[in-house]
């Protein structure tokens, strides 16, 4: 299925407009993601709401991928956690767009080595971002012991 031919989606992919609706499939080819990613997101994330139709079909709306795109980009290019996307995406009043490069990962305080060509500030917010879902999770197991 590496041709355009054996596969109907990404056949269908180069002649849709801009405007056109796109399936969850030609979605998750788009963004490079598997599908479950994109369903387990709208449990994460409230302002993706694809259509569905008959059979749970998803159909995203161009702006349902740009959205997808960044909150991918957030998450997997610039070190953003789950809770950090949430959270640009409620002060963001539920319009988000992808952070310059003076904003750091995970609401840490801003860096200003945190540029795009900066490797280790990037590696830095997102060890940041690690280590507050570990707090998160510890503090969510100590009441658990209680």
């Amino acid at each position: 299925m590496t041709e355009t031919g054996d596969n109907p989606a990404a056949a269908g992919r180069g002649r849709k407009s801009a405007s056109a609706f796109r399936t969850i499939s030609e979605v998750a080819a788009e963004l490079d993601l598997p599908q479950h990613v994109l369903r387990f997101w709208e449990t994460k994330f409230s302002v993706i709401r694809p259509m569905k139709r008959g059979g749970g079909r998803r159909y995203y709306r161009p702006e349902d991928v740009t959205l997808l795109r960044s909150i991918s980009s957030l998450l997997y290019t610039d070190g953003y956690t789950i809770k950090g996307v949430q959270k640009l995406l409620r002060e963001g009043s539920g319009k988000l767009e992808p952070p310059s490069a003076e904003q750091a990962p995970a609401s840490s305080p801003p860096e200003p080595a945190a540029s795009a060509g900066g490797g280790d500030a990037a590696l830095k917010g997102e060890l940041e971002g690690v280590v507050g879902e570990l707090e998160d999770i510890r503090s969510l197991l100590r009441g658990a012991d209680a």
